[in-house]
């Protein structure tokens, strides 16, 4: 349905998910290119040659294990943070920033003291994985919301009450540097209201970069191994987000898909292979975005994106986006199943067009399908 197939970073730092020799960027950015037809070789050469000069900087990825977190550094600068301690009811990346150091993502609510930011919908945190209905729980949600947290620029933005999950660490199982890519995997409990525990979670992040991307490739399982079934539920309130910075929000923000529509109302609850969000930071030109994987379920995607900051992919919540309350978008893991999301998140200089968001996107399908090829799926 789009006319981009999809598309990969343009640093080729994902070298490291395919295993090539030494982790060589060009070698797999050729592996890929090769794939596609000549007139996309092109493209993606002519975009490619600027950045060899790049190759050589030093963006070794390393991390800084703390209690209850883990520090990401790139190039010996600070990138993100990854939190799973029992102050949140969900783990969550926080602060997301460029490969310029500029704070792409809202501080709040981990932090109240960033003047003039945003204080609607207090469970949007920076980067976060979760779902408003599994099995009628709602781990996407935090509290109980009042209509002033769910309004924003003026507008209520109504969610369906069920009672409150928490998403519980269990174990850091990878913490692993890889030169210019490194991995951090960890497991987790879909823990119920009531204390019980329904599923189990695993978040798969593989981060690297060069001197002008940021690139997260994300793995999301959700595993049904407690002898029920998982129902992932038909509710806009979900799944993969990002709450960004208020500079990425109206009126200063450009949001684009991979069918070339723009703004929320051609966005909102559509499909796509990937949606971008760009605009100016405290002055840095800049975006964000989103990639959703070949291999996904109902690909190409539905996407839960407002203008006001919320940027999230959501395949479940059909009714709402398509205003259709008889449509059922529900999806169930029988026991002992799994079902496996991957995204990419793409944080770049320039707007979709400056930064070959559509090109990227192609070479990052090719990659992942020659991965999952190899691996068997």
């Amino acid at each position: 349905m789009s006319k981009s197939r999809a598309g990969s970073d343009l640093s080729g730092n994902e070298i490291a998910e395919i295993g090539l020799h030494d982790h060589n960027p060009w070698y797999a950015w050729f592996s890929a290119m090769i794939c596609l037809p000549k007139t996309g070789f092109l493209l993606v050469l002519t975009i490619l040659l600027p950045y060899a000069s790049l190759v050589g900087a030093d963006e070794t990825v390393k991390f800084k294990r703390q209690a209850d977190s883990v520090k990401v550094l790139i190039g010996g600068k600070a990138f993100t943070t990854y939190y799973f301690g029992p102050n949140s009811p969900k783990p969550y990346l926080s602060p997301l920033r460029s490969a310029q150091g500029t704070v792409v993502t809202r501080g709040f609510p981990m932090r109240t003291d960033i003047p003039g930011e945003r204080r609607d919908h207090p469970h949007h945190r920076a980067l976060f994985f979760a779902h408003g209905d599994i099995n009628g729980i709602d781990f996407w949600g935090e509290g109980q919301p009042t209509k002033a947290s769910q309004t924003a620029n003026g507008v209520y933005y109504s969610s369906e009450e069920l009672p409150k999950g928490r998403t519980v660490f269990k174990k850091l199982d990878q913490v692993k540097s890889r030169g210019r890519s490194g991995t951090l995997r960890a497991e987790f409990e879909l823990v119920g209201p009531d204390g019980k525990t329904i599923g189990s979670e695993t978040q798969e992040y593989t981060f690297s970069g060069d001197a002008s991307l940021r690139i997260i490739d994300c793995i999301f399982t959700l595993t049904a191994d407690k002898g029920v079934p998982l129902k992932m539920g038909d509710t806009k309130e979900g799944t993969f987000a990002i709450r960004v910075v208020n500079g990425l929000t109206e009126p200063g923000l450009k949001m684009l898909n991979s069918e070339g529509k723009v703004g929320v109302d051609e966005i909102w609850g559509k499909r796509a292979n990937w949606v971008d969000y760009s605009g100016k930071v405290d002055g840095e030109s800049l975006g964000i975005a989103i990639f959703d994987n070949p291999a996904n379920l109902k690909h190409p995607t539905y996407w839960h994106a407002r203008d006001y900051g919320l940027f999230a992919v959501n395949p479940f919540g059909e009714h709402d986006f398509y205003h259709d309350p008889k449509r059922d978008g529900s999806f169930t893991i029988a026991p002992g199943q799994s079902l496996t999301l991957r995204y990419r998140v793409v944080i770049h200089h320039g707007d979709a067009a400056e930064a070959h968001i559509a090109a990227a996107y192609d070479v990052y399908a090719v990659q992942q399908e020659k991965l999952l090829r190899n691996a068997g799926h």
